[in-house]
């Protein structure tokens, strides 16, 4: 699906390469490691990797997702600490593109993927048994001390 209309939501931040010098293979998993942070006890964040052709067009190649209460395990739980930073791992599963010269490569993050993926209430208690909803306010990190990146399994040229 051609993303464009999604990235302009003012929810959506989008990272864009410059266009690539020659082609790229990316083959395998591919993760984003996130470092970020919310004014709740339990959030999710989202990812996408995306092919931008010269004309535009975006197509979504693989995308995933974290709930903060299990960043850590799936077994536990473990609620969030608002204001303070955290790594999230995303898995955003594996793919094999070759991103053709000219193309650019794209990762947006959010903060839900709707309807891909259930809604989190952002309330930090027991899923379904809240009626209540709350916005999450998210900030993520992108410096020195907390490298927000992404993990692409890149395939040499032989």
């Amino acid at each position: 699906y051609d993303q464009r209309s999604l990235e302009y939501r003012n929810d959506v931040l989008v990272y864009t390469s410059d266009p690539l010098e020659e082609d790229l293979e990316v083959t395998g998993p591919v993760f984003v490691k996130l470092f970020a942070s919310t004014d709740g006890r339990d959030t999710d964040f989202t990812a996408k990797m995306v092919d931008v052709h010269p004309d535009g067009y975006a197509v979504n190649l693989c995308d995933g997702i974290i709930r903060g209460r299990y960043r850590t395990t799936q077994e536990r739980q473990t609620l969030l600490e608002p204001g303070e930073v955290y790594e999230f791992t995303i898995d955003i599963w594996p793919t094999s593109n070759v991103f053709k010269k000219g193309h650019r490569i794209r990762v947006d993050i959010s903060s839900s993927n709707f309807p891909r993926f259930e809604r989190n209430p952002n309330t930090g208690n027991k899923f379904g048994q809240d009626a209540e909803m709350r916005v999450a306010h998210q900030q993520v990190f992108h410096d020195k001390t907390y490298a927000s990146h992404i993990i692409l399994p890149v395939i040499p040229k032989s």
